[in-house]
């Protein structure tokens, strides 16, 4: 009789086929669960490095950059430090983020007429982006030569915009410059490129 209570409560060939198959599932889940934790980490490494070295997200704020961006739009910054005419800008105004365009590198000459016609070196400059032109609020002299290691910036909506024409923001030195804004992708009906 021993012999018989010992074989029924061995486990039969599929109770253990179907143990193993259980301790399998247990390591692969196991196993995928390990992968994709470190997938999470690596992507969020990325996206904190991109976000730290390469491209920065701002909200626009205000109405000085209208109607090429408006209040609320989102767009992604590429940090760099040199700079082209025309290209719109984010740089750092005491505490705040400003986006302007860069009309004006080192050295160049600026001149605003009165009918808020932009000369760069005498050079009328062709500006689609701009729907009123206007001299705006501005107490500095025209002609105006930009100092070494700064940039002229103006906002595309010349009539409110805050910008280079006065001493209080003054041109822009190298250090205070974020970067080019290269993306707007916010909302999604106004993704583009910049």
């Amino acid at each position: 009789m021993k012999i018989d209570t010992i074989q029924n409560s061995l486990p039969t060939e599929q109770e253990i086929e179907s143990e193993i198959e259980r301790v399998r599932e247990k390591a692969r889940y196991r196993n995928a669960l390990a992968s994709t934790i470190r997938i999470i980490i690596t992507a969020a490494a990325v996206a904190v490095l991109i976000a730290t070295f390469l491209l920065s997200a701002l909200q626009v704020q205000g109405s000085s950059m209208s109607p090429t961006l408006e209040n609320g739009q989102i767009v992604l910054v590429f940090q760099k430090n040199e700079l082209k005419q025309g290209e719109l800008t984010a740089f750092y105004y005491g505490e705040k983020l400003l986006i302007k365009r860069c009309i004006a590198g080192p050295g160049q000459w600026v001149n605003i007429d009165e009918e808020g016609n932009v000369y760069v070196n005498d050079e009328l400059l062709d500006e689609p982006c701009v729907t009123e032109k206007s001299p705006g609020e501005s107490d500095i002299e025209f002609p105006y030569q930009v100092p070494e290691n700064r940039w002229f910036m103006m906002g595309d909506n010349r009539l409110v915009s805050l910008d280079s024409r006065s001493n209080e923001i003054g041109c822009i030195a190298q250090e205070q410059i974020l970067g080019r804004v290269a993306f707007r992708v916010w909302p999604l009906d106004k993704l583009s490129v910049m």
